[in-house]
């Protein structure tokens, strides 16, 4: 798909929304009469600190002494403006977030600001900049854990009703208003320079049974900002299934990569997921699962300090592009937020087993005992990455103040050693804690 074709769809989408517009406005003036203005006025406040005894890449034949623990603290603020009247919705978030002590923390962007139209008949037309959260979020999700966390600035449209939602979401990133050189983008907000999805989400009357389908088309900026600048597309088409009886929740899932990636190289990948959660009673749940994220061929294990790349024919580490990559995968992120030292991805293995409980009504306590293995064959090495052990505690004070505390540990081996260039202790511990005030300041109508 070209960059006309791109923004050709964006027109057509603009039409689409443009042609509801006289009917939305009529039963807007109508709704006023008997629907009030509401507005609202939030603040988000987290303060998170951290004490890392290890993990994610360390120093590598370095003759200096390194302390062998990273102890910070990070603070986000987030003011949150709501307006809803008749069919029309609005909203504005401004954060501010920065290391405690780090040198220019004064900046404040705007992390959400959107307008969106909603018709009678369950039509809407949402345009802005978004926090998008789709089905476990394991593909779209805010990834809120990283403080800064993932909005997108985006047109979509959709409709919603009778168990069905379907949503159409366009993206097309620039870096500046050019006079020359418009279409390449590079080094943005943005990893992609256009998106196209298609989501579609069905629940069955008078059965537990929801279930998802997802297409993405994703443009990449290929090539350097010249003759031979072009935009290279990669697509991802998959499914997500929970299956909820009485007790229990069942989910799956399944997605495939195709396309080429900015590197002009064939992709060819997959991941497949799947989660069993029993809730004995309404304070206490038990759970399991098993992820497989496939990976590429031949993945080289250096030794520290090595340099060199392989050369891939076709790429089949998957990538879980925008997902909420911290939910899944380890607190400690060693997996998907930080990438292997080869540059390539020897996917992965997580079969993990979790427990969670409320002994009373503001306190829950969790556990979870990961494993986690490549799911690529290396030469020299198992394919045991390690073992990693999560406690994690948190209290309600009340309903704007929340305090949450965990305490990690990962007992690497070789394998993790070598693929993350991390040297030092295989036993790597992890500790944190986020005290979260979320109070409303302001509320009204009229």
């Amino acid at each position: 798909m070209s960059t006309k074709q791109s923004m050709h769809h964006g027109w057509l989408l603009a039409a689409l929304l443009t042609t509801h517009v006289s009917g939305w406005a009529q039963t807007d003036s109508v709704s006023t009469q008997r629907k009030e203005n509401k507005l609202s006025i939030g603040l988000n406040f987290i303060t998170h600190g951290e004490v890392r005894g290890g993990g994610l890449p360390g120093i590598i034949d370095s003759e200096e002494a390194v302390e062998k623990r990273a102890n910070f603290l990070l603070g986000r603020t987030r003011l949150a403006v709501e307006y809803q009247r008749g069919v029309l919705e609005a909203k504005a978030v401004l954060q501010n977030q920065a290391v405690w002590g780090q040198k220019n923390n004064a900046t404040v962007n705007l992390y959400e600001g959107w307008a969106k139209l909603t018709a009678p008949f369950g039509l809407f037309g949402q345009i802005g900049r978004i926090a998008l959260s789709y089905d476990d979020e394991r593909i779209i999700g805010p990834n809120d854990w990283a403080m800064a966390s993932k909005t997108h600035d985006i047109v979509r449209v959709g409709y919603q009703g009778y168990g069905h939602q379907a949503h159409i979401l366009l993206a097309y990133n620039q870096n500046q208003e050019n006079m020359t050189t418009g279409t390449y983008y590079k080094d943005g907000a943005q990893a992609y320079k256009t998106m196209h999805i298609l989501w579609y989400h069905y629940d069955v009357p008078k059965i537990p049974i929801g279930a998802s389908l997802l297409f993405m088309n994703i443009g990449m900026q290929a090539g350097t900002k010249g003759k031979d600048a072009h935009t290279e597309y990669q697509q991802l088409l998959g499914g997500y299934l929970t299956y909820t009886p009485r007790q229990w929740k069942v989910e799956g899932s399944y997605y495939r990569q195709t396309g080429h990636n900015e590197y002009e190289k064939r992709i060819n990948a997959w991941m497949a997921s799947g989660k069993v959660a029993y809730y004995p009673t309404d304070k206490v749940k038990l759970e399991m699962g098993y992820d497989y994220l496939s990976g590429d061929d031949y993945v080289p294990v250096p030794k520290p300090g090595s340099m060199g790349m392989p050369y891939h024919e076709v790429y089949k580490g998957f990538n879980t592009v925008y997902g909420s990559h911290h939910k899944f995968f380890g607190v400690m992120d060693y997996f998907y937020e930080s990438a292997y030292s080869c540059g390539f991805t020897p996917g992965l293995q997580n079969a993990y087993i979790g427990v969670q409980c409320k002994p009373v009504t503001p306190l829950a306590i969790k556990g979870a005992y990961h494993y986690m293995a490549v799911a690529t064959s290396l030469e020299g090495l198992d394919m045991t990455l390690g073992h990693d052990i999560e406690l994690e505690a948190s209290y309600q004070f009340s309903k704007d103040v929340a305090l949450s505390a965990g305490y990690s540990f990962m007992y690497g081996t070789k394998t993790m050693d070598r693929l993350k260039q991390e040297a030092g202790d295989k036993a790597v511990r992890w500790g944190w804690f986020s005290l979260i005030v979320s109070p409303r300041l302001f509320s009204t109508k009229w």
